[in-house]
């Protein structure tokens, strides 16, 4: 397979689509496998399908309260039936004697010589016997052996994150542990002597550290396990020891802070005196400088520094990434179209991302505004949006026009 190509795109810049596919051909899958059962396996991704031996349901059964019979023997409305045998769920049914019916419970099988089930809101109990006041037809509230899941079939993919319905449908088909691959280690640390905890106390131009709990939370909730290398200093030495130390412990090192070219960002020089930096930066805003690459064979994502950049680069980028490494075939955020309900009159030459919320009115037409901040320093701006605009290369946009809007259900896990 050939290698995405990076196409250079304003001064040297990488398109979002090239980038993105740089970035998932580089994933390498993590090969260890860890055999969970159900019930420790949520939040993993499968490794191996899952092929069922058996038939569910494993037999024909009602789908409801009502008695069971012959559809010959009651042609028309008004007969009456003796009741021979009572069939609760469980139960393992005698043949239906000809002529007669069989009071049955949903999920009951169904005896061997019934073709039908009546349900009971149209029969009429008479001590021993039934009247049946409906027509009945053959198949009649029967739910047939395998209608769900046929032996053989694959009920859950490889690749599949595991959410709730998935344990319950392995545990439908009697499958008691799940192969799985091993949680992805990501080491994440901040760069930025301006940085302090939350808890310290500030002084002159420190800021609390909001980054550190952002890319944490969107790591684990992407099912990363999380290995916190704290607060960078701003040396390139500091840097250098920092990325050695979480290349060593992790599958992938990730840093927010100190990719731009001043005269205190010294990842990008980290980086390549420790591997390979393989991407730079790239045609969107926020978050131009996005750095790709190696350090001592680990793969290494950097993204700016300001809150909303570490935002979106994560989620148009990490995320991604993480997903391929985890063996997950479904990485692609799925847009959907809405209405403008803002104007953008001045068209920027990079794909702008930009935070927005979409509501649908009382047609069900979903329309989006946007937040009327453009600072990658408004974290609240990402509290207050449902997810992101994009607005391409040179688009000008007026109210009323269609535009992609990634819903942030699409792009948090």
């Amino acid at each position: 397979m050939s290698e995405p190509s990076c196409t250079p795109d304003l001064d040297g810049l990488i398109s979002y689509e090239d980038a993105v596919e740089q970035l998932v051909a580089a994933a390498v899958p993590l090969s260890e496998r860890l055999t969970l059962d159900l019930r420790d396996a949520l939040g993993y991704v499968l490794a191996d399908s899952v092929v069922t031996a058996i038939d569910v349901p494993g037999w024909d059964y009602s789908a409801m309260d009502g008695y069971a019979v012959r559809a010959a023997d009651s042609p028309v409305p008004g007969v009456e039936l003796p009741v021979t045998q009572r069939l609760p769920a469980g139960v393992s049914p005698r043949p239906l004697e000809p002529g007669s019916a069989a009071r049955i419970f949903t999920g009951a099988p169904i005896p061997a010589g019934a073709d039908a089930v009546v349900m009971q809101e149209v029969c009429e109990a008479r001590g021993t016997s039934v009247k049946i006041n409906a027509q009945v037809h053959p198949g009649d509230n029967i739910r047939r052996r395998g209608e769900d899941i046929a032996s053989g079939s694959e009920v859950v993919a490889a690749g599949t994150r595991l959410l709730p319905q998935h344990l319950g449908l392995a545990a439908s088909v009697g499958v008691p542990r799940l192969v799985v691959c091993r949680r992805p280690r990501v080491a994440l640390f901040s760069s930025g002597d301006e940085l302090v905890m939350p808890g310290q106390s500030l002084s002159a131009g420190k800021i609390y550290n909001s980054n550190v709990f952002t890319a944490t939370a969107l790591l684990q909730a992407l099912g990363c396990e999380v290995i916190d290398l704290g607060i960078v200093e701003d040396t390139l030495e500091a840097t250098i020891e920092a990325l050695g130390r979480g290349a060593a412990q992790a599958d992938l090192v990730f840093a927010s802070g100190g990719v731009s070219v001043g005269e205190e960002d010294h990842v990008k020089p980290a980086v390549e005196a420790l591997g390979s930096l393989d991407m730079w930066r790239i045609a969107i805003r926020p978050g131009k400088p996005v750095a790709f690459g190696h350090v001592n064979g680990r793969p290494f994502i950097g993204s700016p520094g300001n809150p909303v950049s570490m935002f979106v680069t994560f989620v148009l980028f990490v995320r991604p990434f993480v997903l391929r490494m985890q063996g997950r075939t479904q990485w692609r955020p799925q847009p959907m179209l809405a209405k403008a309900e803002f104007d953008w009159p001045r068209p920027d030459r990079r794909r702008e991302f930009h935070r927005a919320r979409v509501q649908s009115d009382a047609a069900g037409v979903a329309h989006v505004s946007v937040h009327p901040s453009r600072s990658s320093g408004v974290l609240s701006s990402v509290t207050w949006a449902n997810g992101l605009v994009v607005i391409p290369e040179g688009r000008v946009v007026k109210c009323g026009d269609d535009v992609s809007f990634l819903p942030f259900s699409e792009l948090l896990a």
